[in-house]
């Protein structure tokens, strides 16, 4: 592959640890995020360009992924929703905008990439949830948009080979910022630590080191792929 890699959400936990495991491997990331003063100070830590936008501008999100170059050996698209309500209180802006931020955005990031991606035999990585194939109270919304990212890698994996890989990683609960309400109560946060048969909740680094792996040459017979990091949630149940 050559090129770089663009990481959209590169200011978040999962794209920000991602991007400093491709710049400390000597690959290049290409950072997108929208908070443009964090975005320059980690573009300056790394030494890497960078483009700011709204993923769900569709003109300013084709407009930062091209920005990257071509050819690219990647894209990551690291960005995500934690929406939960029950179904009762549910209303169509809630699947709406879950569903544009989620799938949409990241439908649009590699379209506007797939020439640059084809031209670098580039790999993709999206993120899903455990909760896309698990059942969880009060996560309908945000469950059946990361059930739309599980079918649309799929979709593409097949749509795009072979000339590009895309995988998707599928985590459990991951102590990020969107997480915040859910693990900022210590009590709360062990609670759901304990439903694991790894007992702790997932860091950033956890997910970031599979996505840098399916970005890698090294993962190159690997596609339509959705890979856990959970713990074993998905599969396992923990001891009572």
């Amino acid at each position: 592959m050559s090129g770089p890699i663009a990481i959209l959400g590169a200011t978040g936990g999962i794209g920000g640890a991602l991007a400093r495991r491709i710049a400390a491997r000597g690959a290049v990331p290409f950072l997108i995020g929208r908070d443009e003063g964090r975005l320059s100070a980690l573009a300056g830590e790394l030494g890497a360009a960078s483009a700011t936008c709204d993923v769900t501008d569709p003109a300013a999100l084709k407009a930062a992924v091209q920005a990257a170059g071509s050819p690219l050996s990647g894209l990551a698209f690291c960005i995500g929703s934690i929406v939960m309500k029950p179904l009762n209180r549910a209303m169509p802006a809630d699947f709406a905008e879950t569903f544009a931020l989620n799938v949409t955005a990241a439908a649009m990031a590699i379209q506007a990439a797939a020439p640059a991606l084809a031209a670098g035999q580039g790999s993709v990585v999206l993120f899903s949830s455990v909760a896309a194939r698990s059942g969880f109270p009060g996560h309908a919304v945000i469950g059946a948009a990361k059930a739309a990212v599980e079918g649309l890698s799929l979709a593409l994996a097949a749509e795009l080979a072979p000339s590009v890989r895309v995988n998707c990683i599928a985590p459990s609960l991951t102590r990020t910022g969107i997480a915040t309400p859910m693990t900022k109560n210590p009590q709360m946060a062990e609670a759901i630590a304990k439903l694991h048969p790894i007992p702790r909740l997932g860091e950033a680094e956890d997910a970031a080191a599979l996505a840098d792996f399916l970005l890698s040459d090294q993962s190159g017979w690997i596609t339509g792929q959705v890979i856990g990091v959970d713990g074993g949630r998905s599969s396992l149940r923990a001891r009572g």
